[in-house]
């Protein structure tokens, strides 16, 4: 039985998409139990809303809330008996496998770490999240968690990276490919140019060289390797990107009845390859390195983004994920 932890009050439409669906998650999978950490009368309202097996799923009480402007050390450490640090707690403690939130990024990075702690050897967690290409998915690591990385940290990356493509999404012997301004070995700042030869010299990793940020989308790695700063804005240029597109293809096929009779024709077709590119479908952003399972939603999730977030840590412990990254950096 998988047990995870879910901070009922983080993200901007807690309690009730956290929720929502972490109930979602339960009735899929009758094999996990789910605790919701949160203020207890404001969770068992919504809970009231939905038919669900009162076994599977338990309400934590947790008094406080750490909000996404507050400092995240300085919460992390004030409010002891906040949704996230109750609920990062249980799994520290071994009360859960898994630890899921849409709440702050730093806070949960910070908490991450000292709560939770690192896997003996890991000398950074990063934060990395699948993204959708023209092939299937990519993971970008890292995409918020080490703004300043150095050449040994993004080899761990590529390592941990390589391990969740394989074991999680299926992919076997998972490309690899650090982030650069050109193909060429040679080009690229000072952190890329003494990391490249690094990883083409691990043999645990398929290294393929550079990649351009154009054909991160095309679905040219399978990991692309970063440090947070890079990662981050192409994350952000990103969702940005793909939200403006879908706005401006709705109001095109809206501008007149020509437009309108073409939409009802491609409809079902458009409607499969615009959901194969919406980042919901694939879960959270896992910190990965840690001694337990952190899951990063984003801020805005609904229901069905944290449904998948909490399936995601399913598969994450069937897998053994943290088992094989303590065995893949020689910690075992």
């Amino acid at each position: 039985m998988i047990r995870i932890a879910v901070d009922a009050m983080g993200g901007d439409y807690a309690p009730g998409e956290m929720v929502a669906g972490a109930v979602d998650a339960a009735n899929d999978r009758p094999d996990i139990r789910i605790a919701l950490v949160g203020r207890q009368e404001e969770v068992l309202a919504e809970l009231s809303k939905f038919t669900y097996n009162k076994e599977q799923i338990e309400v934590v009480n947790a008094t406080e809330v750490i909000a996404t402007e507050e400092p995240p050390v300085n919460a992390i450490r004030k409010k002891k008996d906040s949704s996230m640090v109750v609920a990062l707690n249980m799994v520290k403690n071994g009360e859960a496998d898994a630890f899921v939130s849409a709440g702050s990024s730093g806070a949960i990075l910070v908490g991450g770490q000292v709560i939770v702690g690192r896997i003996k050897g890991v000398e950074r967690p990063p934060l990395a999240p699948l993204i959708p290409t023209e092939k299937g998915v990519s993971i970008l690591i890292d995409c918020g968690a080490n703004v300043d990385a150095r050449p040994s940290h993004l080899v761990q990356f590529a390592q941990m990276g390589s391990i969740y493509m394989e074991h999680v999404v299926g992919i076997k012997n998972p490309r690899v490919a650090i982030v650069n301004i050109g193909a060429e070995e040679e080009k690229g700042n000072a952190l890329v140019k003494e990391t490249f030869p690094l990883l083409k010299a691990c043999p645990d990793i398929n290294f393929i060289g550079s990649i351009e940020a154009r054909e991160i989308p095309h679905g040219g790695a399978d990991v692309i390797v970063c440090e947070a700063f890079v990662g981050n804005v192409i994350l952000k240029l990103y969702e940005g990107v793909g939200a403006t597109l879908l706005g401006m293809v709705k109001k095109g096929m809206m501008s007149d009845l020509r437009s309108k009779i073409g939409a009802l024709l491609v409809k079902p077709a458009l409607k499969r390859t615009l959901k194969s590119f919406d980042a919901s479908q694939y879960g959270g952003a896992p910190l990965l390195g840690l001694k337990g399972l952190v899951v990063k939603t984003h801020g805005n999730s609904k229901r069905l983004e944290v449904h998948n977030s909490i399936i995601q840590c399913v598969t994450f412990k069937e897998q053994q994920i943290n088992e094989k990254i303590r065995a893949s950096l020689g910690t075992e």
